[in-house]
Formats: structure tokens, C-alpha cells, sequence
């Protein structure tokens, strides 16, 4: 089976930040040996492309590249048109046109700008920058513009905020396309976090911390560990040698989340993880990742992505061929 080719779409003046994220994130994504993504960078034409940090990169493709993509990945441009008056410009129309009806298509943060432009963004979900927001909204009302998160997927169109939320919007992707193991490989590798949920918001207020200072982040190490464990806030106050006030602000301050929420959330990624990569029966997988019973996993699961424990695993599960899982 051949790689699943991803074409990165860069128009100048291009991110240099968001253009970097899909080539490191899918080219550590392997089984076996084997990459599981053909990832290349085109232009719209052969011509070296400016980059925003002051520099122009010679790409190895021309528009070419996008006539057998199976995923497109626009990064964030400062491409005059699509940002100031709604405007396509031919060139990077005609590149448009060559993408496979077929094809996923995707973008980080300003690159959200051009599918919108392209038409791609009407009456769906998306997101951009949230410092971009009101232009975005202005240009392009018939957008369902939601910045208050890190990425929307809505099927064969996905989008990011800015910059870092790049990543979490490949991992994501790679993690629907071959399971949390790979994901996750691909991360640690990359020393990146392997999951924050798309609904977070983008807006966190992250202090430089450390554990002098109070930092929750070794509670949050330690509870990671015992996860199937009785926990609340009074158990994560006492291991941070807190008060419960004190730790529920410092720990809101860090994640952006109450720790009850960070937790389930924890809980929610540790039971997924479970169902694509054991054969535990739905019982025993909510009793070791602490939501108790496999009523309460179907309700979380069912809430958080609309789908049961059981279809889950037959959707994301690895098979045991080592082919990647259905989409």
C-alpha cells in the first residue's frame, strides 16, 4: 500500500513556523519501519517563496505536486488577497483547482483565510488566530468562525489557530488515520504533547512556573500515573502541598481547566487509548482509566465524540495486519 501523500501548499509571504509543522509531524509518523505519509512542499509556481521570517525557501515541487494529493495543508500566509478584501489570486486559484475532489484539505492558522476565500469554509465550522478573528469574521460571514478553539475537524475539511495549535491538528489527524500508538510515537519523538483536545481554549494564560514556585505540574505527572485510582481535588491539593483554593487557581492559571475537568479529560484520552490498543472488555477499560463504569465511559465517550466504547474500537482500533485503521 503506498504512503498517503501530503501536500503542503506554501503562499508567500508563508508562516515559516506553520509551514514546518506538517512535514516534522507526519514524517515521524511510522509502523514498522515504514513511513505512513508521503509529505512534500509545493509552491504555485517554481519560484523561491518568501518566508515571514526573513528569509525565501527554494521548494522541491511546483503545483504539480497537488494533482494526486490525498491531503492538502494550506499554513498561515500573509497573502495580500484572501486577508484584505476576501480576494483569490489566479495563481493560487489554478493550484486550487488541481486538488483531488477527493482530497483532505487543511489549514493552520491564517491559511484558514484562503480555504474561506476558495470558497472551501462556506457554512461549515472553522477557526483561525483568535487575533485575527474579527477580520476573518468581516470577510467571510458565511464562515461558523469559532477562535475560543485549538482546531476544528469537520470531516474532509479541518482547520487550527495559530502557530503551536498546528500541531495539535496533525497529531490529531494522524491519530484518526492509524490510532493513538503511532500518534503518540510520532510526539515523543517530536517532544511535543501527544493530545489537547480541540475544544481547549486558545486563550490560556500558561506563568512561568517551576516547582519552587508552585507549579501543579508535578500533581499533574503524578495523576497521570493513577489514573484508575480515586482521585479528587482534596488528593491533588495534598500531593501539591496545597490548600484546595490555592491549588483549583494555580491549576486553572496553568491548564486553563478546574482539575475535575483536566482529569475526565485525562481519563476520557487513557480509556480511547485502551480501546484501540488492548482487547480489555468496555468494563475493564473504564474501571482503569477511573470512570468507573462502562455506563459512565459511554456517556463520556458518547458526549465527547458521539460514538460507544464498542464502535470506537472497531473504528480506531490498529488491526492486528498492521493496515491503517478506517476513517
Amino acid at each position: 500500500m503506498s504512503a498517503h501523500r501530503v501536500v503542503i501548499l506554501a503562499l508567500g509571504e508563508v508562516v515559516g513556523y506553520d509551514m514546518q509543522i506538517p512535514p516534522q509531524i507526519f514524517a515521524c509518523a511510522e509502523r514498522d519501519g515504514r513511513s505512513l505519509y508521503d509529505v512534500r512542499v509545493c509552491g504555485v509556481d517554481d519560484r523561491p517563496v518568501r518566508v515571514s521570517s526573513g528569509y525565501s525557501a527554494l521548494l522541491d515541487h511546483g503545483p504539480e505536486a497537488l494533482d494526486d494529493a490525498d491531503t492538502v495543508i494550506v499554513p498561515g500566509t500573509r497573502l495580500a488577497g484572501p486577508r484584505r478584501d476576501g480576494s483569490l489570486p489566479d495563481d493560487v486559484s489554478a493550484a486550487l483547482a488541481r486538488v483531488p475532489a477527493s482530497a483532505r484539505t487543511m489549514s493552520i492558522c491564517t491559511g484558514a483565510f484562503v480555504l474561506a476565500a476558495a470558497g472551501l469554509l462556506d457554512g461549515r465550522p472553522a477557526t483561525t488566530h483568535w487575533a485575527h478573528a474579527d477580520r476573518f469574521r468581516a470577510l467571510y460571514p458565511g464562515v461558523r468562525l469559532d477562535e475560543n478553539v485549538l482546531f476544528v475537524d469537520d470531516g474532509d475539511v479541518l482547520t487550527s489557530a495559530g502557530l503551536a495549535a498546528g500541531v495539535d491538528l496533525c497529531l490529531h489527524v494522524v491519530r484518526a488515520d492509524h490510532g493513538s500508538d503511532v500518534a503518540n510515537r510520532a510526539a515523543r519523538y517530536c517532544v511535543v504533547p501527544p493530545w489537547r483536545d480541540g475544544g481547549q481554549s486558545q486563550y490560556i494564560e500558561r506563568p512561568v512556573t517551576d516547582e519552587g514556585a508552585g507549579s501543579t505540574a508535578p500533581t499533574r505527572a503524578w495523576a497521570l500515573e493513577r489514573l484508575g485510582e480515586p482521585l479528587d481535588l482534596a488528593a491533588l491539593a495534598a500531593h501539591a502541598r496545597m490548600s484546595m483554593r490555592t491549588f483549583n487557581r494555580r491549576f486553572r492559571d496553568e491548564t486553563g481547566l478546574p482539575p475535575h475537568t483536566w482529569l475526565t479529560r485525562q481519563r476520557l484520552l487513557h480509556a480511547r487509548h485502551l480501546l484501540e490498543v488492548t482487547e480489555l472488555p468496555v468494563d475493564r477499560v473504564a474501571a482503569e482509566s477511573g470512570l468507573g463504569t462502562a455506563a459512565s465511559l459511554r456517556k463520556h465517550l458518547r458526549d465527547a465524540i458521539g460514538v460507544s466504547p464498542l464502535t470506537y474500537r472497531r473504528t480506531f482500533a490498529t488491526r492486528a495486519d498492521g493496515a491503517p485503521v478506517e476513517r
